[in-house]
């Protein structure tokens, strides 16, 4: 499994980095999905050259713009663009069917009832219903964000035995233990160095707790101003856009 992560910038942009976008695929020539599609997505796509109709799925972790605001987009750029034939999976928390015409009528008016050249299915992954897509087992594991924009998930990548956990937003929850429990990496994300916030991990808290989580190797990313300042050499690697993990 290889997983490159186009955007792992938080919702501001800080430090010019994209919107959360990582682009997996289980192996050579095998079926590709995005994990989330923030705002900033379609350019974060071009950029790496990345040839979009040839993405199998689209897995969101929650609705906020800078995880899902490139989805209109993207659609419409696949209807009217690049002229998509090829089938498209959305796949996301409870809700996404719906959540994607939401987001269609208020970016394009009217683009929600457009007579798509290309089949859409929808699917939704929930801690009770894993699914397997682009060839991956997907487990979905509840977060603590913003149940305005969720359900907030995490997921557990597993393909030919091999872990990819991804948080998505989230403050300390000890759903993150077993999200992390034997993955062979853990993104996750850590917007602040010593800030506590209702809705998103700090350093402090998450180095609190690294003992429980068992992965021997940890990745930051939507970081924001402070977390982006310094603080000298930390023992968890951090995420940067074009960054390519390898499982």
């Amino acid at each position: 499994m290889k997983v490159t992560i186009l955007g792992s910038g938080d919702a501001f942009g800080t430090g010019g980095r994209f919107n959360t976008c990582l682009h997996v695929e289980a192996g050579a020539g095998a079926e590709r999905m995005l994990l989330d599609c923030g705002a900033s997505s379609m350019v974060a796509l071009n950029r790496a050259g990345i040839e979009r109709n040839g993405l199998s799925t689209l897995l969101f972790t929650h609705f906020h713009g800078d995880h899902f605001g490139g989805l209109p987009a993207f659609l419409l750029d696949a209807q009217f663009a690049s002229r998509r034939t090829e089938a498209l999976t959305i796949a996301g928390p409870a809700g996404i069917e719906h959540r994607t015409l939401h987001a269609l009528e208020a970016d394009f008016p009217g683009s929600s009832t457009n007579r798509w050249r290309f089949p859409i299915t929808y699917v939704e992954v929930t801690p009770e219903q894993p699914a397997t897509l682009a060839g991956i087992n997907v487990s979905a594991f509840p977060m603590v964000h913003d149940e305005r924009a969720g359900p907030c998930q995490g997921y557990r990548l597993d393909h030919a035995g091999r872990i990819f956990a991804f948080s998505g937003d989230t403050a300390w929850t000890d759903a993150l233990i077993p999200l992390a429990a034997g993955a062979d990496v853990l993104l996750v994300e850590c917007y602040a160095y010593d800030t506590k916030l209702a809705n998103h991990l700090d350093y402090r808290t998450l180095s609190a707790h690294r003992s429980e989580l068992d992965t021997a190797r940890i990745v930051l990313t939507h970081m924001g101003m402070s977390m982006l300042a310094g603080h000298g050499d930390l023992p968890e690697e951090r995420a940067h856009d074009g960054m390519t993990i390898e499982l």
